[in-house]
């Protein structure tokens, strides 16, 4: 392995740091490294070429008040493949809040689990209002640039792919009619190129969609009306169709108007779709309702006949009550712990015909984050590959393979003290199968003190990793990631 620390980023945490999502597997990382030759146990297929990108929630500062997982700022790892080589690198996003920071030499807004008013500056981002837009939640590949976004809404990040230079932001947001900008989660059709968007906000119509061309640019956006202020996480998409949601689980109106955000799960409100053709206006949408529920993460979507089907991770039990005898970090973070959510596959279909909805689930067994042949986003389909996470913690400790078809199920454990990160998959240069491919994930190893990116072959995912490529360091555990093949990363327009 040839490496070299490329910048040291200076941070204020605390020496003796003992929060649970700033230590151990989610010690952040302050190197920037470049990484070529990559010592590699076993061999990586030379069909494999291209890149795996994940985005990470890595702090620099400590936080104002309490500090929740979701408001470090964002970095990028990359891992690139050619001809059976790997390289890495990881690079902070440099948002214009971390630089503020930076400047400052201290964290100058609160996050999730604190009162805005408590920020230390007046503006900021976010549908709250007064957060740091860190564009740590995703990241994904459009018109040959690395796109990161952030949850609670902002600006969309732009880094070159293989290099991970900053390209500051993308202009199209500026014209994206939403007042907070765009959230995570963006979706890439592969087969037309564009990049389906929405943004929310707490100011009417409350939420927006959009449609940006193969070439960068918006050239669609409307209004997608809500009774009020909502938490939506993710969007889905089928050939002819945007699916936006609004969600039973926002903010209490009655603590807005003193000043706080307060999450509430209202058990009596149905959970709606709002189904639009791709290009069409707000009079073309048509609102579907189904059992109660949050859902962080959809799966994929397609039609079939009069139908659209929708495939998504049901919450059982979306705000879980504190238990007894439960310690204090845990039970603060059972928002994020997949057991306690109880987050299982699940299908919606949508008669657009007749405004009927039928829905079921498709697994007893608790996972999310799920990933699918790129390929294939929006058209009928038959595998998708889930996390399960470890029970009482925001970690993921295994993958499975579900075949929705048949409702067959293989998973992989990494192992006690191993923790995997979301897991996209990577076609295989020809393939005609829809699981003829690799998955590919990074690893943080508490046990020997390193992380990996473990390669699977995506039909054999029981038998292991068939290539481990080791990483310079350890690096913090971490969630949304992408492929590109290298065919993708030379189209830029």
């Amino acid at each position: 392995m040839s490496s070299s620390i490329v910048n040291t980023i200076h941070s204020t945490l605390p020496v003796d740091d003992d929060h649970p999502y700033r230590t151990g597997a989610w010690r952040p990382n302050h190197r920037e490294w470049d990484a070529d030759d990559l010592v590699v146990e076993g061999e990586i297929p030379t069909d494999l070429n291209g890149v795996y990108l994940r985005n990470t929630e890595n702090p620099i500062h400590p936080s104002i008040g309490m500090y929740h997982p979701f408001d470090g700022d964002g970095m990028l790892h990359q891992i690139s493949f050619a001809n059976g080589k790997a390289s890495y690198r990881n690079r902070f996003v440099r948002t214009d809040g971390m630089q503020m920071e930076q400047d400052a030499g201290e964290p100058l807004w609160t996050g999730l689990y604190d009162l805005a008013q408590n920020s230390k500056r007046e503006d900021g981002w976010g549908a709250r209002g007064q957060m740091k837009d860190s564009s740590s939640t995703d990241v994904i590949v459009h018109n040959g640039i690395a796109l990161t976004s952030f949850w609670q809404c902002g600006d969309v990040y732009q880094m070159d792919p293989m290099t991970l230079a900053d390209m500051g932001k993308a202009d199209w947001v500026k014209q994206f009619p939403s007042p907070t900008g765009v959230s995570a989660h963006t979706k890439l059709d592969e087969a037309t190129g564009e990049l389906l968007i929405f943004g929310y906000s707490k100011s009417e119509p409350f939420m927006h969609y959009g449609v940006v061309d193969a070439q960068g640019k918006l050239v669609h956006a409307i209004d997608v009306p809500l009774p009020g202020p909502r938490l939506p996480h993710d969007m889905a998409f089928s050939e002819n169709y945007a699916i936006l949601n609004d969600l039973p689980l926002f903010w209490d109106p009655a603590m807005i108007e003193l000043g706080a955000h307060v999450p509430r799960f209202y058990r009596d409100i149905p959970t709606r779709f709002a189904v639009v053709p791709r290009r069409g206006n707000t009079e073309d949408i048509k609102w579907f309702e189904s059992d109660p529920t949050y859902v962080l993460h959809w799966i994929n979507a397609y039609e079939e006949g009069d139908w659209l089907i929708l495939d998504g991770f049901f919450q059982h039990d979306p705000m879980p009550a504190k238990r007894e005898g439960t310690s204090k970090p845990l039970s603060l973070y059972r928002s994020v712990d997949l057991d306690r959510l109880q987050t299982r596959p699940h299908r919606w279909r949508f008669n657009l015909v007749t405004g009927e909805t039928k829905e079921e689930s498709l697994s007893d067994r608790v996972m999310e984050f799920g990933m699918i042949n790129p390929q294939i986003a929006g058209k009928n389909y038959r595998y998708t590959y889930n996390m399960t996470g470890k029970p009482g913690w925001f970690l993921f400790d295994g993958i499975v393979k579900q075949d929705v078809l048949t409702g067959t199920e293989e998973r992989y454990f990494f192992g006690e003290g191993v923790f995997g990160s979301e897991t996209p998959f990577a076609p295989r240069t020809g393939a005609t199968a829809e699981d003829d491919g690799y998955l590919l994930t990074f690893t943080t190893d508490m046990n020997r003190d390193c992380s990996e990116c473990l390669i699977f072959d995506a039909t054999r995912l029981t038998d292991g990793p068939i290539a481990r490529v080791r990483l310079p360091e350890r690096i913090s555990s971490g969630t949304h990631s992408c492929w590109t093949p290298a065919e993708a990363l030379a189209s830029r327009q």
